[in-house]
């Protein structure tokens, strides 16, 4: 429901007499809600247990050969709509009475307080948790203005419609290539900082081409690779955030990512809008507000630097253990 308006925010602005502000305010209250209750759910999944959910749920009951597909395929069940539910239809229990791996074994649910401590002490995890956390808000973004700043530059609602589908769709396909490397490979970290890398390529690109007209074909291509590279990472950061901050209940080390990714969301949404001017001069605008277009060149070389600032604080200062696939093995996690 967030995204309901995004595509058509200026046709709605117009049709319910409305500025464009206003209409963004429906996209960030999901970011600014789902805070609080992110908090929540952290507590439900880690004191109650909840076997819809994708981490907890996939370290539980899969065995550790299928662990990160079982993870993968759980958070990509949410663009897939109701495949989620179908999948745990036939659960009944939180857990399973005989634990399929080590890891299941070992995995803990500590108190809600404890839990967090620990993962704010985690340098590792907290590198990752905000990095990550800040490509989560880039992205959130991005999906939920990109109409607004292409119909500036003269691109019609239907060609935003198109890119946006574009990214999602890339993105998903980007996930079964990269979760198959992975699970083959095991290189969480290296796939992470590639693809953090990559995207920060396309974040520039965007950033630039989106100011000029008459570019669909770049575009559509940058909004493709957008999706392969930065979409495509979140289930490997996800589990990467559970391998480096072992062995802390997966509820927790997944849910304070997410939060975390919500903050940031806000407050970038709120710097990108901020940073807009009216446009005084004639433009190819094909906004149909009434008021005079937006121009969103600082506003994207923000995004640009906040994306390759993650990127590069990441990629320098990341490194962790892989200490659930070492408990997996038998190996005492490293610390």
């Amino acid at each position: 429901m967030w995204l309901s308006f995004a595509p058509v925010a200026d046709i709605i602005a117009e049709h319910f007499f409305l500025s464009t502000e206003q209409i963004n305010w429906l996209s960030l209250v999901y970011l600014v809600v789902s805070i609080p209750f992110g908090v929540v759910a952290i507590w439900v999944l880690d004191s109650v247990g909840l076997r819809g959910a994708q981490t907890p749920w996939a370290s539980l009951w899969s065995i550790c050969c299928h662990l990160h597909w079982s993870g993968r395929l759980g958070i990509y069940a949410i663009p897939a709509g109701l495949a989620c539910l179908l999948a745990s239809a036939c659960l009944w229990e939180s857990v399973p009475p005989t634990p399929p791996s080590a890891g299941a074994a070992s995995s803990t649910s500590e108190k809600f307080l404890d839990g967090l401590k620990l993962l704010l002490r985690n340098k590792a995890y907290m590198l990752l948790a905000v990095c990550f956390g800040g490509g989560t808000g880039v992205f959130s973004s991005f999906v939920a203005l990109l109409e607004q700043i292409l119909c500036a530059s003269g691109y019609s609602n239907e060609f935003s419609g198109l890119c946006g589908a574009l990214f999602i769709v890339f993105g998903i396909l980007g996930a079964l290539v990269l979760g198959i490397y992975v699970d083959r490979t095991k290189c969480f970290t290296e796939a992470t900082k590639i693809s953090f890398c990559l995207t920060s390529v396309a974040c520039v690109a965007f950033a630039l081409v989106s100011q000029l007209q008459g570019q669909t074909l770049a575009l559509a291509a940058i909004c493709s690779l957008l999706g392969l590279f930065g979409f495509s990472v979140a289930p490997v950061a996800m589990e990467l955030a559970v391998e480096c901050s072992f062995p802390v209940g997966e509820g927790a080390a997944a849910g304070l990512v997410f939060v975390l990714g919500q903050v940031e969301g806000v407050l970038i949404m709120v710097a990108l809008t901020a940073l807009t001017v009216r446009r005084l001069e004639p433009s190819f605008s094909t906004c149909k507000h009434g008021e005079d277009p937006l121009d969103w060149t600082g506003s994207m070389l923000l995004m640009a630097g906040l994306c390759t600032l993650f990127s590069c604080v990441l990629v320098l200062f990341f490194h962790t253990p892989y200490r659930r696939l070492q408990a997996e093995s038998g190996v005492s996690p490293s610390t």
